[in-house]
């Protein structure tokens, strides 16, 4: 892409990467209002990658882990219901989203700014190499952000949760946001979703001994 910070040397490893990452300062210089560091965890050996929508200001903050606040919380009693306790979760795969820096408040006043369709654009070379690097058996996309960045956009929720696909050889199970802004996730009817989801990763579990 232009602008790309990515070298060909850089894809040697992950760590270098996530060296560049660190680095990157595209979406600032194109004037958008994000603030670091950017924020992933896990290791290069991971056999199931989460993949997020962006950190949030607790995460830039405070814990430097992805999914450490409310959201988060939420997210690891699914994965709980799963079959994984979350520091097992946290050690065993890789957690990132598809942009990396919290991209600040709402100016509604209320929850985070969603990331534009140019700084997923500016940050999507990372996702894509960290896929590449890591190499996941499974992925896990966590909200609409993120599952249109596999699925395309236009596909509705209720048609992808609670479903398990496979997409260029790898197993992808998404899931909702786990904000508790979320409407989606208070309805009956989604929430009999996302126990048909949670049972698709505790099948993945068993299957592939994760």
């Amino acid at each position: 892409m232009a602008g790309s910070m990515l070298s060909d040397s850089s894809m040697t490893s992950l760590a270098a990467v996530q060296a560049q990452i660190a680095h990157c300062q595209q979406c600032l210089e194109a004037g958008y209002p994000i603030q670091g560091p950017p924020i992933f965890s896990g290791d290069a050996q991971a056999r199931l990658m989460v993949v997020g929508q962006a950190p949030g200001v607790s995460e830039v903050t405070k814990t430097h882990l992805p999914f450490s606040g409310s959201a988060g919380a939420r997210l690891f009693r699914w994965l709980g219901q799963a079959g994984w306790p979350e520091a097992a979760f946290r050690s065993s795969f890789y957690i990132t989203s598809v942009t990396k820096c919290f991209p600040g408040p709402n100016k509604s006043g209320r929850g985070d700014r969603a990331p534009t369709r140019a700084e997923q654009r500016l940050c999507g070379e990372w996702l894509d190499a960290e896929i590449t690097l890591v190499d996941p058996e499974v992925l896990v996309p966590v909200g609409k952000m993120a599952i249109d960045r596999f699925f395309g956009r236009g596909r509705k929720l209720v048609d992808l949760i609670g479903n398990r696909f496979q997409l260029e050889g790898r197993i992808v199970i998404p899931l909702p946001h786990p904000s508790g802004a979320s409407a989606w996730i208070q309805k009956p009817d989604h929430q009999a979703l996302i126990r048909q989801a949670i049972a698709q990763l505790q099948q993945v579990k068993k299957e592939l001994d994760l």
